[in-house]
């Protein structure tokens, strides 16, 4: 049996997916690069900026250290 996603949740993995890609573009990073930084594959990477799926924490902990921002910033609404 597998994870009910909940629609609020698809919304919230699109924008976050949204931002991920906004912040990757803006330093100049590839996918590759990024997903090098972040230590994860470039799949998965690819996966979370289309927002067809969700991430941990720890990740998204890697994330904001890669591109020297906080969590919050990172969590903000506002790109």
């Amino acid at each position: 049996m597998g994870k009910k996603i909940y629609k609020y949740d698809k919304v919230l993995v699109r924008k976050f997916g949204e931002k991920i890609a906004f912040l990757r573009k803006r330093a100049n990073f590839t996918q590759d690069e990024l997903a090098f930084r972040v230590n994860i594959s470039p799949s998965y990477l690819s996966a979370i900026e289309r927002g067809v799926t969700d991430t941990t924490i720890s990740t998204a902990k890697r994330l904001a250290k890669a591109f020297s921002i906080s969590m919050s910033e990172l969590f903000n609404d506002k790109i």
